[in-house]
């Protein structure tokens, strides 16, 4: 028999996944309900710590070092009055009101947390989305997503190691062998392709005196549509698409990728890009065990259908918000965009439905607005189109004053999770350290 939580008579919340809308919505309701005794908080990720899915290019990259942003969400937990439960959800049973877990286990392979299951009367899922590979051959073998801290860290001391291997190997630098190919023009492609044009210069600054940057180091960006950031306005997708050829980042529009190789990437023109180091960055999907879980409604990309309450359109009880929820809202042809500020919004949204659903009063609709788009390309400049910004009207940003609305979007995210004094003193301690250590991760 699987072991499940105690069964208590509180209102029993669960929410899964600790991304940022689901952390963010978690920790609110843990100091209000939590802290109260009102109700059990629950929140469940495989993961043993957070960090904004935003800065994940720059972890990449290794300008960003994930111990010095991560939250660790057992101590979290703790300090805001919810309990956190390690585990990847594999099944919902609706009837007996149960979230299923599978068993973690520790990097040696030995069972950490068994089989169980967690119950509730309130679910919320916040599983975010995952990169989405159509099917193409080699994806799986030779290329890698940033879907999590993990993944970024991977691809960053994969990049390193070959950069040492280059610069240690008998032989010259082989065509290709420190090149990287970024799959996939949106936004984290692009700030990806930006950032790594800087950091993997510095890194063979760093002694590797073997390797010559303006030879050996190449960035490309593919995207199969007809522009770069196909999803923001066209004149911010030509202000970065300038911004990227001054630079030095090679961009391939319509340009749509059949097969990853170890040696590179293979095009449907026939065109090979060779790349030894590639990143898939192009689509996004729900995860796959949404798929059909529980008898819940799901799209063909395995996101879960929603009504305008952001309930799911099979049970009441079960909740969805941010990448993994499909909604189309009243008098529009299009989903809510998979966006940060859209799962930003939906957990604020949420915070206060939730207690109307406890109260079994009725819940008021969810409604998205669209602020705009900004996109980093690091230290180089950031750009930005504001939506409505001064009476109804577009704005076009760029330079200093999009870089600090660009930052402050994170610092938005870490007053809501650790409050005004926390993320005031990290930034402080962040400023100091940044004089005493590397400017790019070099391990």
């Amino acid at each position: 028999m699987v072991p499940s939580e105690s069964v208590t008579d509180l209102h029993k919340i669960v929410v899964v996944g600790g991304g940022a809308a689901g952390l963010e919505l978690v920790t609110a309701l843990g100091n209000k309900y939590g802290k109260s005794g009102k109700a059990h908080v629950t929140l469940v990720d495989r993961a043993r710590t957070h960090i904004w899915k935003p800065l994940l290019h720059e972890v990449a990259a290794g300008s960003l070092d994930v111990g010095h942003h991560a939250v660790d969400y057992l101590h979290h937990a703790h300090a805001n009055h919810f309990r956190y439960r390690i585990g990847e959800m594999t099944g919902l049973d609706r009837e007996r009101r149960v979230v299923q877990l599978a068993a973690s286990t520790d990097s040696e392979g030995r069972e950490v947390t068994p089989v169980r299951s967690i119950p509730y009367d309130t679910l919320v899922m916040a599983v975010g989305s995952t990169t989405n590979d159509f099917g193409t051959p080699g994806v799986q073998e030779h290329a890698i997503a940033l879907d999590t801290q993990e993944q970024a860290v991977r691809f960053h001391q994969r990049l390193v190691n070959g950069m040492l291997r280059a610069h240690t190997q008998a032989g010259p630098v082989r065509p290709g062998q420190l090149h990287v190919t970024v799959i996939g023009a949106g936004a984290t492609g692009t700030e990806l392709a930006a950032e790594l044009h800087r950091t993997t210069r510095e890194v063979a600054q760093t002694g590797l005196d073997r390797i010559d940057p303006a030879k050996d180091l190449k960035i490309t960006l593919v995207e199969a549509a007809d522009r770069i950031l196909p999803a923001v306005p066209a004149r911010l997708s030509s202000e970065v698409m300038t911004l990227l050829s001054k630079i030095g980042v090679e961009v391939r529009v319509k340009a749509r990728v059949t097969e990853v190789r170890a040696d590179g990437v293979q095009l449907a023109d026939g065109g090979f890009i060779p790349s030894e180091l590639v990143v898939w960055a192009a689509g996004v999907k729900g995860a796959g065990f949404l798929k059909d879980l529980g008898g819940l409604e799901t799209t063909r990309n395995n996101q879960l259908v929603v009504t305008p309450t952001l309930q799911t359109t099979r049970d009441p009880d079960v909740f969805a918000m941010g990448d993994c929820a499909y909604l189309v809202e009243q008098g529009s042809d299009t989903p809510i965009p998979p966006r940060a500020q859209a799962a930003h919004q939906q957990a604020a949204h949420l915070l206060k439905q939730i207690p109307n659903k406890m109260a079994g009063k009725p819940l008021k609709p969810f409604k998205y607005r669209d602020f705009g788009s900004l996109v980093s390309l690091g230290e180089y400049t950031t750009v930005g189109n504001l939506m409505g910004f001064i009476q109804g009207k577009n704005m076009f940003i760029a330079g200093l004053f999009a870089r600090l609305m660009y930052r402050s979007l994170y610092k938005m995210h870490e007053t809501a999770v650790n409050g005004f004094w926390k993320t005031s003193l990290d930034a402080l301690a962040r400023a100091i350290t940044r004089r005493t250590v590397a400017r790019v991760k070099l391990h």
